[in-house]
């Protein structure tokens, strides 16, 4: 039986990146992000609904997020899911599910004052001239 286990969100990360480091030294950093939705009840009441997720990454990709993400950035997501589950010290069972993110892409413009003195952010609006459109 084949199967497809593929997760898209675009959110907002929610605490900032902690790494760490596998006993063979391989780094694996998590963080969490939050989506969010607004809808209209059948009574015309706007309600906003926030989902949160558990966000895993390894290797070069927990390397970027650790350096690159902070609370509040919007990111996209890509990834699948994966549950586990572990016995508390209470004997009680618990379960967590995670995307385990192959692809992160950082989407909004980084916080001010992190650039280079008098650069200015690659693709930014203010790079772009009239002359540089290709048509």
């Amino acid at each position: 039986m084949v199967g497809l286990n593929k997760v898209i969100i675009i959110g907002n990360v929610g605490t900032d990146p902690e790494m760490r480091f596998t006993p063979n030294g391989n780094p694996v950093t998590s963080f969490s992000i939050a989506t969010g939705r607004t809808y209209t009840t059948p009574e015309g009441e706007r309600k906003q609904e926030t989902e949160w997720f558990n966000v895993v990454t390894w290797n070069r990709l927990a390397e970027q997020c650790n350096q690159f993400l902070t609370k509040g950035r919007m990111a996209y997501v890509e990834g699948r899911l994966r549950t586990r589950s572990w016995e508390g010290q209470d004997g009680q069972k618990h379960w967590r599910t995670e995307i385990i993110a192959n692809r992160v892409l950082f989407l909004d413009r980084r916080p001010a004052g992190t650039l280079p003195e008098g650069g200015t952010e690659a693709g930014s609006e203010e790079d772009l001239e009239p002359s540089d459109i290709p048509f």
